[in-house]
């Protein structure tokens, strides 16, 4: 007897049983991942919107209080405190001040500086206070555990040591005369 693949082709094109559990079996990971894809990317907006709005409403506080001299921490605790969804923020934020030239602007020149829970505690090194009259920009790193960091959008994310993905912010303000 010889073994005809055509004929079990043609045999199993046929029959009809179990037709749709092969489609189900085929369609329901797909759904899964594009559901699992998008309650990340709704997630990931909306701790995009606080880190945003904490950072706007600190600066806002910095701008017209020129006078207090803030510190990292102080501008950092008012952040966390203005943004109010992202969880372990004391730990997970990270903030960089620097002047810029209004005239040449070049924004920061290297990548975010954001705080790596795996790695040593490292100090904020750029974080410069501005004199009257000068253009200063804040950028606020925070890092966070995906949802779903096997599939979907979780795993397409960059991560660092610890498995946390980094989301920034920036704002700029002028130090007004004291």
């Amino acid at each position: 007897m010889t073994f005809n693949p055509k004929s079990l082709l043609r045999r199993f094109r046929r029959e009809e049983d179990g037709h749709m559990v092969v489609e189900f079996a085929l369609a329901i990971p797909l759904m899964f991942t594009l559901f699992m894809t998008s309650v990340e990317l709704g997630i990931y907006q909306v701790r995009q919107g606080f880190l945003d709005r904490g950072l706007d409403m600190a600066v806002r506080n910095v701008r017209l209080n020129t006078s207090a001299n803030y510190s990292h921490s102080d501008i950092k605790q008012m952040v966390c405190e203005f943004s109010g969804f992202l969880e372990d923020c004391d730990t997970a934020l990270k903030l960089e001040m620097t002047p810029v030239s209004a005239r040449s602007f070049s924004g920061f020149s290297h990548s975010p500086d954001c705080a790596d829970i795996s790695m040593p505690v490292t100090p904020s090194t750029t974080f410069v206070h501005g004199r009257e009259h000068e253009l200063m920009m804040l950028r606020a790193c925070y890092s966070f555990q995906p949802v779903f960091p096997m599939t979907g959008l979780g795993a397409s994310f960059s991560k660092d040591g610890a498995g946390r993905v980094k989301m920034t912010a920036m704002s700029g303000f002028v130090q007004e005369p004291s």
